[in-house]
């Protein structure tokens, strides 16, 4: 009976751990998006004290007065980047847009269909007003989501810059007393490799913009100077980002001649050779450094995760992991002798 009775026990222990588990997977799994913004929020918080400390070691400003001085002048910045080159770059997509029913019909002419466009009209408008309502719908809850969540992410990455000491020691809190000194070198680690991706990220991202302004206005594409500034910006994501900065140069490339269609991709692909044999290399050997198959693994991971989002930040996400993994299980539990990212300049 006794024997039943443990036999018993034993496997209803064995059941509620299983239980246990997949409750916290299934939950992780819900609120991956969550974990995502909220490291969006800690990348924005690792640049705006990297900025404000930077103004208070240069000026007699205190700590608090440099991150809200920091806050404003990268706030103008970009308010000054959309209001000088949003409205032109807008008016070069609408007219691209205004010239894409000819080349939607010239398409269709090489493939014997006549009048392809009013025929994709018609195909569109057999769907019923009432469906490309809710499309529309879901469309405005998509932006209204995008704003509510760069706000939130905004205003956490603010209140993290402020006292990062504070949100540091209560993560450590989590984990029991003995590991306390392992988990505050690890999370310095990773936040120091952070410091070092983004700086390197932001020359190589500078550097691919101007390349590319030089080279658009070269072939006398409009509005070089915002082209280039999206060519540059979107190389934050990485391996899908140029083609993504590409398109809206081919798309005004298009509204030409075949001859500056030509020019263009031929531009995008040399200063992408660059980028990747030169740039980013050369870069890398003073910041993070991270393997193309890991970047793979974190955009495939990531982008099931957490969308697009999960797409941009998967770069920054696999840096912090290859820390952790480095730090706390082959350097302090197997004993391995392995390089950490950042260790370097942690001061």
């Amino acid at each position: 009976m006794r024997y039943a009775l443990a036999s018993d026990w034993i496997f209803l222990r064995r059941v509620l751990i299983t239980l246990a588990v997949v409750s916290i997977a299934y939950l992780a799994w819900k609120i991956a998006a969550l974990f995502i913004l909220f490291f969006a929020a800690v990348l924005l918080a690792v640049l705006l004290g990297g900025l404000a400390g930077v103004v208070a070691r240069y000026s007699l400003l205190s700590p608090g007065w440099a991150l809200a001085l920091s806050c404003v002048s990268l706030a103008a910045i970009v308010g000054a980047l959309l209001s000088v080159f949003g409205a032109q770059i807008i008016g070069q997509i609408s007219g691209v847009f205004g010239q894409l029913p000819g080349a939607i019909n010239a398409a269709g002419a090489r493939f014997g269909i006549a009048d392809a466009f009013a025929q994709l009209q018609e195909t569109v408008s057999a769907e019923g007003s009432g469906q490309l309502l809710s499309r529309a719908a879901r469309v405005g809850y998509t932006a209204l989501g995008v704003v509510a969540d760069l706000v939130l992410v905004t205003v956490v990455a603010i209140y993290l810059a402020a006292d990062p000491s504070l949100y540091r020691r209560g993560t450590i809190k989590l984990f029991p007393p003995e590991q306390h000194d392992r988990i505050g070198d690890a999370l310095d680690l990773s936040a120091s490799a952070l410091r070092l991706w983004f700086l390197g990220q932001l020359v190589s991202m500078t550097l691919v913009g101007l390349l590319c302004g030089l080279a658009f206005w070269a072939i006398g594409l409009p509005s070089p100077v915002g082209l280039g500034a999206i060519a540059g910006a979107t190389n934050f994501i990485p391996l899908i980002g140029p083609i993504i900065g590409a398109v809206p140069a081919v798309l005004f490339a298009l509204t030409q001649d075949l001859r500056v269609v030509l020019w263009t991709v031929g531009a995008v692909l040399v200063i992408q050779q660059l980028e990747g044999n030169f740039i980013t290399p050369m870069i890398q050997k003073r910041a993070v450094e991270i393997p193309p198959a890991l970047i793979l693994l974190g955009i495939s991971a990531l982008g099931a995760l957490g969308g697009m989002l999960g797409v941009i930040l998967a770069a920054p996400l696999t840096v912090v992991i290859m820390v952790l993994v480095q730090k706390l299980w082959i350097r302090e539990t197997l004993g391995g002798n392995t390089t950490i990212p950042g260790e370097r300049h942690l001061n």
